[in-house]
């Protein structure tokens, strides 16, 4: 992986693990889950 591509990855997996958190918390949190995902697979396109 080059140098450049650090910062994005730590990204995708923050957003990742974000949307996990807010999985696990359950009580209707679907949304920020979506959103989570949503940015994380944004951010792997735009990247990689």
């Amino acid at each position: 992986m080059h140098s450049y591509k650090i910062f994005p990855a730590l990204l995708i997996c923050l957003d990742v693990l974000a949307a996990v958190g807010y999985g696990i918390g359950g009580d209707g949190e679907w949304r920020k889950v979506v959103y989570w995902l949503a940015a994380a697979v944004l951010t792997t396109v735009v990247t990689f």
